[in-house]
């Protein structure tokens, strides 16, 4: 059995205009774009809060290097996002830079949640939709971070998918995530992953933890390789997050250290991080998401939410 291919290499040792172009040519970027390729992008940009952007969401540095790369092979590019629970895609794009870049290189910017839907049958929801401009895309690329999350341990390649479901409140259907982020992968498959580990965060990800400041940058043609090798380069089990483990369950992609073959010094770069905890209000949070009516009255109800979230922070510092 061939084994899955992962590139790792850091940007402290040659510049990051240098390693996209080795990870876009690991990957094969040359021969699957063609002139006039449909090439959606897909960073993570989980927050619009400018405090939290350099260590929450997709280096703006990254984006542009890898929008140059392919606009020289001739792509016809769209960043794609979906709106935020308290946040458009809009004013995410404006504090992240996206739209200075978007204008500066002539590629589009698309709100996945106001394009056209499509809908298409899922085996969990009986039917979902998903933006058009996602599902018709030639070439889709997936552009993760790498950060700890709560709830699933670590938030990736597979995790990033999540934004391109188009609802604002998509946290309803977290009781299905794991499934769900598997069958967003077969849908539209990530033709290349490149993950930023270029700072990324440790502690209580994927929003309000700290800065890792690895300084690498992951990519692969095979997203749950990438996920997983990630994921033991920070000190995280990959077994131990439901979906990358179910994705390799379902043939997605490989998981196993024997199975992927790695290009760079893996030992070289590997660094331990914190991992994040999952606490009494995290398990209250995953339980009160499952209800529907609780979710859409409590949680995306700004006027009730933010009062509780005050309450939890206290409490946190009380009880830990």
């Amino acid at each position: 059995m061939d084994k899955s291919r992962v590139i790792i290499r850091s940007v402290k040792e040659q510049s990051l205009d240098e390693v996209i172009a080795q990870v876009l040519a690991f990957c094969g970027a040359p021969s699957l774009v063609k002139p006039g390729a449909r090439v959606v992008l897909k960073p993570n940009l989980c927050t619009e809060r400018v405090d939290m952007i350099p260590v929450a969401n997709t280096s703006y540095a990254l984006l542009e290097s890898v929008v140059k790369h392919l606009l020289d092979l001739g792509a016809a590019i769209t960043i794609g996002e979906s709106d935020g629970a308290r946040y458009t895609v809009e004013q995410a794009y404006e504090s992240n830079g996206v739209y200075k870049l978007a204008q500066k290189y002539g590629v589009k910017a698309v709100n996945f949640t106001r394009d056209e839907q499509v809908w298409v049958d899922n085996g969990t929801l009986g039917k979902w939709n998903f933006g058009r401009t996602f599902l018709e895309a030639d070439l889709f690329i997936t552009l993760p971070v790498i950060k700890t999350h709560a709830t699933t341990v670590f938030t990736g390649a597979l995790k990033n998918q999540w934004g391109c479901v188009p609802r604002y409140d998509r946290l309803i259907w977290h009781k299905y995530l794991s499934r769900l982020l598997s069958d967003i992968a077969v849908l539209v498959p990530p033709a290349i992953t490149i993950m930023d580990g270029i700072t990324g965060m440790q502690g209580r990800g994927p929003i309000n933890g700290y800065a890792i400041n690895a300084g690498v940058v992951l990519g692969g043609t095979d997203l749950v390789a990438v996920d997983a090798t990630s994921m033991r380069l920070v000190g995280l089990d990959p077994y131990a997050s439901d979906h990358v483990k179910l994705a390799s369950q379902r043939g997605i992609g490989r998981i196993a250290e024997e199975d992927i073959e790695i290009d760079g010094d893996f030992d070289k770069l590997r660094i331990q991080i914190e991992p994040a905890k999952m606490d009494w209000a995290i398990r209250l949070l995953n339980l009160f998401s499952r209800s529907e009516f609780i979710t859409k009255n409590l949680i995306m109800n700004e006027r009730a939410f933010y009062p509780v979230r005050r309450l939890v922070i206290i409490m946190r510092k009380l009880i830990g």
